[in-house]
């Protein structure tokens, strides 16, 4: 499979942006699309993760109340809607894709997002 990320940029504390995840190939095989982030000196850490059978969601709980995942089964996409952007979420977006939600065995290339205060 492979996952295209786009929708990053440069916004102010307060603003919103959406990013999209497209995968293609072999998608039937995973159950779980997921976004993580990565600031620098920072580990990598989960976003956002949904189960796609039934679009059950997961939050880190830094984001719940601000960050909604979403999927467009028709599209293959998932979406990252982020509201209420805070300078502490300025890091590389990537999503993933994996057969449980524990393991991510594909990953796109990243999208940058930077908040500005």
């Amino acid at each position: 499979v492979q996952l295209q990320a786009s929708g990053g940029g440069l916004v102010q504390a307060g603003g919103s942006l959406r990013l999209s995840c497209t995968a293609s190939g072999r998608t039937f095989r995973y159950n779980y699309v997921a976004w993580f982030r990565q600031a620098p000196g920072k580990d990598r850490e989960l976003v956002a993760r949904l189960r796609w059978v039934d679009s059950t969601p997961h939050y880190a709980d830094s984001v719940k109340g601000r960050f909604t995942i979403s999927k467009d089964s028709a599209k293959n996409t998932v979406n990252l809607q982020m509201n209420s952007l805070k300078s502490e979420d300025t890091a590389v977006y990537y999503c993933a894709v994996g057969s449980n939600w524990i393991r991510y065995d594909a990953w796109g290339q990243g999208t940058q997002v930077t908040v500005s205060s």
